[in-house]
């Protein structure tokens, strides 16, 4: 899942850029306005992590033009105003959820979880397609009861085709959920990602739509 972070403290976008890719999230950050709107024009995210004061504007003034333009995207809000009127005027103004400073890492991992589960409309914390189970928080999938090692890349290819498992995915959408801006990306990752998948999961647990892209096997 690829996700957004507009904060201009430089140490803390730091932070939360290694904590959100570890917790196995593809993470793009900004620090002023004029680059997020640059950033959601070009690219689609799959969840928002957004500052309130930012030194060119307001997240409340990219918020509200977000609702305006009818982009659902999940936005998380960080702030340090943590106070009762100003969870309001964010959250009325079309937050999903707010978090005060400072936060736990850990909590933040969480809490963009359940706001991408509920976009989807799902209320399990699992992904489960016949008879493979992803668990997001904890990295792990098991096939049949057991656990299946997969590598990071791997694991987010299944879980980007496990999110929607009865849409056909592009090669190109698959590769904006597994990386960010500053990553790399070689010309036949996700057929490899995919060959190592069948590898290790079974032949068909994933589907090529020839001239199209990829999808979950039958179940």
């Amino acid at each position: 899942m690829r996700i957004l972070i507009v904060e201009d403290d430089e140490l803390l976008m730091d932070g939360l850029q290694v904590g959100l890719s570890l917790a196995g999230f593809a993470v793009d950050a900004v620090g002023s306005r004029a680059d997020a709107d640059a950033a959601l024009e070009t690219h689609v995210y799959d969840a928002l992590v957004l500052d309130l004061a930012l030194p060119d504007g307001s997240g409340i003034d990219i918020l509200r033009t977000l609702r305006r333009a009818r982009n659902d995207v999940p936005v998380l809000m960080l702030t340090a105003r943590d106070g009762v009127a100003d969870r309001i005027v964010g959250l009325d103004s079309g937050a999903d959820d707010y978090l005060g400073k400072p936060f736990d890492l850990d909590e933040v991992s969480a809490r963009l979880r359940a706001l991408i589960r509920r976009a989807a409309g799902r209320g399990n914390a699992t992904l489960e397609w016949a008879g493979l189970v992803l668990n997001p928080a904890s990295l792990v999938t098991r096939k049949a009861g057991k656990e299946v090692r997969l590598s990071r890349r791997e694991f987010a290819v299944l879980r980007a085709l496990m999110h929607r498992p009865e849409a056909i995915l592009s090669k190109a959408q698959i590769e904006e959920k597994l990386y960010g801006w500053q990553e790399d990306i070689e010309s036949n990752a996700v057929e490899v990602h995919v060959h190592n998948l069948r590898a290790k999961l079974g032949a068909g647990v994933i589907e090529t739509v020839r001239g199209v892209g990829y999808k979950m096997g039958a179940q």
